[in-house]
């Protein structure tokens, strides 16, 4: 996995929507420094996104893609007398950006044999509407907070 750096201070929206999350995310998305790849290939995937939504605007969808993927609740260990449990705990706004964007990229890498930009629209229609690889990558962690919930009270 990629080093990411904290780019939040110097982040400057991007330049075809003005949005800050599109910004962040063609960093994330990213390899060997090659913005203007990943600006290409997020800004392909928003056209097919067009095309496979008309009614909605593209930029709108990779938003609510993001909110959706989004995990509330994560599990973390938590040694206690020798014994680790998994304490089901609250996710921070900054990690809950962070693990949305790891997900979809995830996701997305993991499909082979067709460009980026289709994968990625793929990926983001489908979180769009609340399904897909990312989608159930959440369900699970969501899933895991809530059969853990008996060691709640060792969250610190």
């Amino acid at each position: 996995m990629a080093r990411i750096t904290a780019s939040r201070k110097q982040l400057k929206p991007d330049p075809v929507h003005g949005s800050l999350l599109a910004s962040k995310f063609i960093n994330c998305l990213m390899w060997d420094g090659k913005k203007s790849v990943a600006q290409q290939v997020f800004y392909d995937a928003l056209d097919i996104i067009k095309e496979r939504i008309p009614d909605e605007e593209p930029i709108e969808v990779f938003n609510q893609a993001v909110e959706n993927v989004k995990p509330a609740i994560e599990v973390r260990s938590k040694r206690v007398g020798g014994a680790a449990y998994q304490v089901p705990m609250q996710v921070n706004r900054n990690r809950q950006q962070s693990l949305s964007f790891r997900w979809l990229l995830m996701a997305v890498r993991e499909k082979k044999g067709r460009p980026t930009a289709q994968k990625l629209a793929d990926e983001l229609c489908a979180a769009f509407n609340r399904e897909g690889v990312a989608m159930s990558r959440r369900e699970n962690v969501h899933r895991m907070a809530d059969a853990n919930k008996a060691f709640a009270h060792f969250g610190w």
